[in-house]
């Protein structure tokens, strides 16, 4: 395969995606192991946007955004997992590559969307906690819609960029990917091109996209708690933690391990260790989100009462066959 400039390239249209290949003797039970957790992650999703939906009092803005954070975290689940089961099912690792920028494409906006939701959650709870006075003032309907809808927006338009760039690459070999989706890093490894701009223009979309959404989440959370610790009554102090402890349970989670994965040095010793990691945020985040929500918030957990009571009410009389 040529490389030299001014010479047509073989490109290859096709990758493998070596996975978990590693250990062919834990395939059927990682396929069990992954289609459990897709499972219970959409389900849980889905009811959280129900919950949202039809309960009146969860028509707050915490809970608009939530049930946003949940829509997402269906696509983002969507995007890799499905793809997962069926290669660790059938053993078939290969995709196209205009199969892979696509799932770079949606992968990289539903993370980008994540971040800057994540951090308009924490802005919400700064409002709440900090500024009481003006809440309600700020988070009105329209502004809350147009922050959310930025999210996605802001997101997309930025993966839209990057991947318009890596599209035009010229991947020539090897074809074999050491993950279990196409990440940016390993896949422009792959490429025969100067890939100088297109690792520019990633790492400052990143430094948009989830620096910037960082740096507010953090900052948020500092005031937060500094604003609860000065509260004198404990009582009032543990109700105003419990309102923003499971928001920040998912930010720990989803921060932590996608910060650890981009940080480490991308050594083959630590490839098994990175995607163990990658698992965290591309796979048991999506899950966690409607765990700690459901089990640790009271109000959801009263709008799910309320809902079980409503379908073995309509049972009882005959409404539902």
């Amino acid at each position: 395969m040529g490389k030299r400039e001014g010479e047509n390239r073989t490109s290859i249209t096709e990758f493998i995606l070596l996975g978990f290949g590693n250990v062919p003797e834990l395939r059927v039970l990682l396929f069990l192991v992954f289609l459990v957790i897709y499972i219970v992650t959409v389900a849980g999703n889905i009811l959280i946007v129900v919950l949202v939906v039809a309960d009146q009092h969860l028509h707050t803005p915490m809970y608009f955004f939530l049930g946003n954070l949940s829509c997402l975290e269906i696509c983002y689940s969507s995007t890799i997992l499905p793809r997962m089961l069926a290669s660790l099912l059938t053993g078939d690792r290969i995709i196209s590559v205009r199969g892979c920028i696509v799932q770079l494409y949606l992968f990289g906006s539903l993370v980008g969307a994540e971040c800057c939701l994540l951090a308009v959650m924490s802005y919400d709870r700064y409002l709440a906690i900090c500024k009481p006075l003006h809440y309600s003032t700020i988070m009105k309907g329209s502004f809350c819609l147009q922050l959310s809808a930025g999210s996605w927006i802001l997101a997309s338009m930025a993966s839209a960029l990057l991947v318009c760039l890596v599209s035009q690459l010229i991947f020539c070999g090897p074809n074999e990917i050491d993950h279990f989706f196409c990440d940016f890093t390993p896949m422009i490894k792959l490429s025969c091109n100067d890939t100088n701009l297109v690792t520019l223009v990633s790492f400052i979309l990143c430094s948009t996209d989830v620096l910037f959404p960082f740096l507010l989440t953090v900052t948020s959370y500092i005031s937060i708690i500094i604003t609860i610790l000065r509260i004198p009554s404990t009582t009032r102090r543990k109700k105003a933690f419990s309102t923003c402890s499971s928001h920040l349970m998912v930010v720990t989670i989803f921060y932590g391990t996608l910060i650890i994965v981009y940080m480490l040095p991308d050594v083959a010793a630590l490839r098994d260790l990175n995607k163990g990691l990658s698992v965290f945020y591309t796979v048991l985040t999506p899950l966690a989100n409607p765990l700690i929500y459901s089990l640790r918030n009271r109000e959801v957990k009263e709008a799910m009462r309320k809902v079980i009571q409503t379908m073995r009410h309509s049972q009882k009389f005959g409404w539902i066959d």
